[in-house]
């Protein structure tokens, strides 16, 4: 029984997000021969037995714990970056996977200042020896290529004005665009045009004054185009955006890609608007950002986020 029950504190140890490293080392330093070869039989999960008997690791298992003993060491490394460089490298990688990830160029467009993307953009000239304009535009080939490039290279107004009436007339012009079944709305060159290059406080403003014409959020009625309704969240109510990615990404059943996700936003949101999302999170989700980390990832990784999420309190 008490092999049986160090087996499963090992297995935990190597599941979720990140490493256990106090249990994995004081359970499995401490095995001999006979013990290590006993687990490697009992866990068909992370062995397999060929033909001939032999025992081996699944690759792909292997893959995975290798990982997971980098998670804490890539959030440390992206913590402590430049900002400029973090988003730079951001842009990069999410334009360098088989499948590019929109949704990483959309929210690090969108969420930040002006500034911010501008100094994005610099280090990524002096990183890459490229735009970040010109790599979208040869790496996506889609419809999309277009919102993309324009977002990347705004640089918004931040004052405190905004011109209701044109706020007004621009939500109508959202009003019948989502009437329109026919119209593709991420090659529409006024949608394109307002959410590029409006301030962020213009877009709220246009966001209440569509609520108030259809009684809809904007962003619930862009369920249709899921890209839209992204770069909608990021520009008007990020908290909401990463609330959902969060949720969505503290799960022990999620791929690579997802895991990643947590470490993105808890890192890049912590000296910004960490306090509003885990309000929303809370508010949305029925429990805490801290109880959810608690309750999916190990060791010091999982310090490392909690201690990062806590000092927006």
């Amino acid at each position: 029984m008490a092999e049986a029950n160090a087996y499963a504190a090992l297995t935990k140890a190597f599941s979720g997000l990140g490493v256990d490293e106090n249990l994995f080392i004081s359970t499995l330093g401490n095995w001999n021969r006979h013990q290590r070869e006993s687990y490697r039989v009992s866990t068909p999960g992370f062995f397999k037995e060929d033909e001939r008997q032999f025992q081996r690791w699944d690759d792909q298992h292997i893959l995975q714990l290798r990982q997971e003993f980098l998670r804490l060491k890539d959030a440390v490394v992206l913590y402590t970056m430049h900002p400029w460089e973090r988003d730079a490298r951001l842009f990069k990688e999410a334009l360098l996977l088989k499948v590019p990830q929109l949704k990483v160029l959309i929210e690090t467009a969108c969420t930040r200042s002006s500034e911010e993307l501008l100094g994005a953009r610099r280090a990524y000239h002096s990183l890459f020896e490229h735009s970040i304009e010109e790599d979208i535009a040869f790496h996506i080939q889609t419809p999309e290529r277009k919102l993309l490039v324009a977002l990347v290279s705004s640089y918004r107004y931040e004052g405190p004005r905004v011109n209701d009436d044109l706020a007004k007339s621009e939500a109508k012009v959202f009003v019948n665009a989502l009437k329109d079944a026919k119209k593709n709305l991420i090659e529409d060159e006024e949608i394109v045009r307002i959410l590029s290059h409006r301030s962020k406080l213009h877009l709220k403003v246009l966001y209440s004054h569509y609520k108030e014409m259809t009684d809809n959020y904007l962003d619930e009625d862009l369920d249709g185009c899921l890209i839209l309704k992204q770069v909608v969240q990021c520009l008007c109510s990020p908290q909401t955006y990463f609330s959902k990615i969060l949720i969505e990404s503290l799960r022990l059943d999620v791929d690579e890609s997802a895991k990643d996700s947590v470490t993105r936003v808890i890192v890049t949101r912590a000296d910004d608007d960490m306090k509003q999302i885990k309000e929303e999170f809370h508010s949305k989700y029925g429990t805490t950002l801290p109880a959810k980390i608690e309750e999916v990832a190990n060791g010091s990784y999982k310090n490392f986020l909690l201690t990062i999420v806590a000092k927006s309190e």
